[in-house]
């Protein structure tokens, strides 16, 4: 079989869908990326077994029918030296040699049987749901909880994104049981309820796919797998399995005391105090009281310690929480919002973080941290 195709646009198509591929496959099968002609288009997957990606490109001259598997770090490390030009490739369906010829030279190459590349999960037609979900609200609920999943082997259903369909809306929720995060939008939404846990790494995947995408994603999912159909990839993924915990009842509800403040004034500040805080701990302190914020960290062992003061919005009673620096950094940095909306009740209840004004009515974001224990 023989295609011409670009060079530049088949190394856009490999680079993607190459984030897939393990260095730690046990297959060797693995390390390649399996080329599928038809009549008319290239389709090339790349796999872990865990996730698979499939990416196609529409080809003007195209002789011949076949697959074949071509190692994925050969390929890319050719073509990322190679100028825009044309390239044409011919595969010897028997012997899985291949040649690739450029404006000005001859690469060969040798290729693998495709018969030894795993096979696709198919859908459960009888269990599968699916759903058409704007790319955008995809992206912004894998951007905003991605952050807070946690790397837990003992519990593997913290470890992805809780996705949450009903006929109101549309939830995405991460935590590491020290942080959570729920991304909800209303204009997004199913004629059923139900749910599923995406883990990381094709959550990760996703993230670099959306930005580039125009048009709305088709999401199929049945107990086992995801489905993900884009304009020009598909993604599948095997589901974790287990049931998430009941994040609902470790959000508080009542919580009389509430400071408004600028985002990006607290961020810079716990980051400059944090930097002398307990390197075991991280703790900083936070100290509110009319309309004044006290940010405050100290390391009894080398004797430093660090004070700053704000102004902000307060009202409730005076309080004093103490928080992992870290943590709160990185929820701070995920809030979009100019000013941040902080909720507490008292210093061992989690606080919630949420921003004090949004530009989207249909979305609702909340970031909860736990507090850690002030050793006065």
């Amino acid at each position: 079989m023989k295609f011409v195709v670009s060079s530049t646009d088949l190394l856009s198509h490999l680079a993607a869908i190459s984030k897939v591929i393990s260095s730690k496959s046990t297959m060797p099968i693995l390390d390649n990326f399996l080329f599928q002609l038809t009549e008319t288009e290239l389709s090339i997957t790349a796999s872990d077994l865990e996730s698979t990606l499939i990416t196609s490109m529409e080809l003007d001259n195209i002789e011949g029918e076949g697959t074949i598997a071509v190692p994925a770090k050969l390929i890319t490390d050719t073509l990322k030296e190679f100028p825009e030009q044309p390239l044409t490739f011919q595969i010897d369906n028997d012997s899985f040699a291949i040649e690739i010829f450029s404006d000005n030279g001859k690469f060969s190459i040798v290729g693998q049987n495709a018969e030894d590349f795993p096979e696709l999960p198919v859908k459960d037609d009888e269990s599968v749901s699916s759903v058409n979900v704007s790319h955008k609200v995809l992206q912004k609920g894998i951007d905003k909880t991605l952050f807070a999943t946690a790397d837990d082997e003992l519990r593997p259903v913290m470890n992805g994104i809780f996705v949450e369909i009903t006929p109101d809306f549309m939830s995405f929720v991460a935590s590491d049981a020290h942080k959570l995060v729920r991304y909800r939008r209303t204009d997004a939404k199913a004629d059923f309820e139900s749910s599923f846990i995406l883990p990381k790494k094709p959550a990760g995947l996703l993230k670099n796919l959306l930005p580039k995408e125009e048009f709305d994603v088709k999401l199929e999912f049945d107990d086992k797998n995801a489905f993900f159909t884009l304009s020009n990839y598909k993604l599948i993924c095997r589901l974790v399995e287990g049931n998430y915990p009941s994040y609902n009842s470790v959000i508080p509800t009542d919580n009389p005391n509430s400071m408004i403040i600028d985002r990006i004034a607290i961020f810079n500040t716990v980051k400059r105090v944090s930097v002398f805080s307990n390197q075991a701990s991280n703790l900083v302190k936070l100290n509110i009281n009319e309309n004044q914020l006290v940010v405050s960290a100290q390391d009894i062992d080398f004797s430093i310690s660090a004070v700053e003061r704000l102004n902000c919005e307060y009202e409730g009673d005076e309080i004093e929480i103490g928080f992992k620096s870290t943590f709160l950094q990185e929820i701070l940095s995920n809030i979009s919002s100019g000013d941040v909306k902080v909720e507490l009740s008292d210093p061992t209840r989690a606080g919630l973080l949420l921003p004090a004004e949004t530009d989207d009515e249909d979305e609702d974001v909340l970031m909860l941290l736990m507090p850690m224990m002030i050793n006065a």
